[in-house]
């Protein structure tokens, strides 16, 4: 869920739930304390408007005593003069916060609350209104109360005047605690739901961020090995997304780099190994001729010819090191000229025979390519791509009679080039992995099968930069067949 979609949930949340709650708690503790009222207090009508109204819900709260008062007094007006009766009807008064004032002519014969500040002068004269039973008066004053008056005659013709009289303070319990729990319940209504959002926001927002807080920690420490995986579609499941995917970069950058290092020791080793050999060879054969060793013209030629050959051996060596460098930071120096395919692999052919026969190898070769047929290549580069294959070739053959086949085939878009031999093969473990830079499948190293590591995958990228593709075969003990193809030049044709 979006970020924004969740807040708007939120909003509304805060805004309607707390108050569809509260009315509903409302409405069924109105409920219950109406009930708690009418069995209380015998409030039998069904129009609650009273309630509103706390002088006439005053009034009501005293209907039946104010009607068992007027009986008594029009019946028996005596028993108003009896202490035990007066002390009995107050005290059911004051379970309604009322109390009892008799009078008996011009003074009081009884009071059933010493704390009131009603004095015979602030009641109402005998006879003063025409009172019934939905009838009382309001005294604001000193004490403020609602009234209501009997008036009777005593048995020796003597004027009395019964007062229930209610405190205008006085809520009915009930009410109170109506309100209390309304209250509460309220209360504990915004409490959960804020609850519940917090709960809910934290799922949300909050985890997600730990998450990534932790992740950060992780990757400040150098650990990159661990996943953090987004829930979800909002911004912050997508801001964990794009966190993950960060770390994956920095992973796989952090391993190149690794392996990088690795693989410029592994040169460096490589390069320290190649050349001690021939400059250990140039050393021996120089010091001779220093010490008269070759004292013989034929001595003398064969020593410079080997110191010759081993030069030659360190400055490929070298070279191939220059254009390792130069495709490592992809600044091989290309220049592509149109090339007559037959021409080109004739001359190639040509120069590569005699080194090859000097080495005792048999050398075929076959054109299958019309005579016109042209290329866009780098010549230099792409003899670069001939000479390191056959001269891989040459370095592995074991055979006392070598055997290389070359072939040019026309393929549709492309010229095909297969160069094949008759050497010990590669094993099928290692042939995926032959043009990957620093691979050697022959772990012991001498003076006959050494090397950089690097030729094949220079091999490669010259290729592949020529919009091509190469790839090998191979049988251990039978050879090595290497393929790779170069597109045909073709002339773009024009619309009349």
């Amino acid at each position: 869920m979006k970020l924004k979609t969740r807040l708007t949930i939120s909003f509304f949340i805060i805004m309607f739930v707390p108050i569809v709650l509260a009315g509903f708690t409302f409405m069924c503790f109105w409920k219950v304390q109406i009930k708690a009222l009418e069995q209380t207090y015998g409030f039998d009508d069904s129009d609650y408007s009273y309630l509103m109204n706390s002088v006439q819900l005053l009034n009501r709260y005293t209907i039946k005593d104010y009607g068992n008062l007027t009986e008594i007094a029009e019946n028996y007006p005596d028993r108003l003069l009896d202490e035990e009766y007066q002390i009995r009807l107050n005290q059911e008064l004051q379970k309604k916060y009322s109390y009892l004032i008799i009078r008996r002519e011009d003074r009081i014969i009884y009071k059933g609350n010493d704390a009131s500040l009603l004095e015979g002068s602030s009641l109402p004269d005998y006879g003063e209104n025409d009172w019934h039973d939905n009838s009382a008066m309001y005294m604001d004053g000193k004490e403020q109360a609602l009234i209501k008056q009997v008036d009777f005659r005593f048995s020796s013709g003597e004027e009395g005047s019964a007062f229930i009289v209610t405190n205008a303070y006085e809520l009915l319990p009930e009410m109170k605690r109506l309100a209390f729990d309304v209250f509460i319940s309220v209360f504990l209504i915004l409490l959960c739901t804020a609850a519940m959002l917090i709960i809910w926001i934290y799922g949300g927002i909050i985890r997600p961020l730990k998450k990534l807080e932790a992740a950060t920690v992780n990757i400040q420490q150098g650990n990159l090995d661990f996943t953090i995986e987004g829930e979800g579609n909002d911004e912050i499941s997508e801001l964990c997304s794009s966190f993950e995917e960060m770390r994956k970069r920095l992973k796989e950058s952090a391993e190149q780099q690794m392996t990088s290092e690795r693989e410029n020791r592994e040169l460096i080793s490589n390069i320290a190994h190649d050349l001690k050999t021939p400059i250990t060879t140039v050393k021996g054969y120089s010091e001779g001729l220093l010490d008269g060793v070759a004292d013989t013209p034929e001595k003398q030629e064969k020593y410079l010819r080997t110191i010759n050959n081993k030069a030659n051996e360190m400055d490929a060596l070298l070279n191939e090191l220059t254009l390792y460098s130069q495709i490592d930071t992809n600044r091989i120096p290309y220049n592509f000229t149109k090339l007559n395919v037959s021409e080109y692999f004739n001359d190639c052919v040509e120069e590569i025979s005699m080194d090859l026969e000097s080495k005792n190898i048999g050398l075929t070769y076959f054109n299958y390519v019309d005579n016109h047929v042209l290329i866009i290549a780098d010549p230099e580069q792409l003899r670069r791509v001939v000479n390191n294959i056959i001269g891989n070739s040459a370095k592995y053959m074991k055979n006392k009679r070598g055997q290389i086949n070359i072939r040019i085939k026309d393929v549709g878009d492309f010229i095909q080039v297969e160069i094949e031999d008759n050497g010990k093969g590669i094993a099928p473990k290692d042939l995926p992995y032959i043009f990957e830079r620093f691979f050697r499948g022959d772990a012991s190293r001498n003076s006959a099968t050494g090397g950089s590591g690097i030729g094949l995958s220079i091999v490669k990228k010259i290729v592949e930069d020529h919009g091509g593709k190469i790839w090998a075969t191979s049988k251990e003990s039978v050879g090595t067949v290497m393929y790779f193809v170069i597109r045909k030049y073709q002339e773009a044709i024009r619309d009349e």
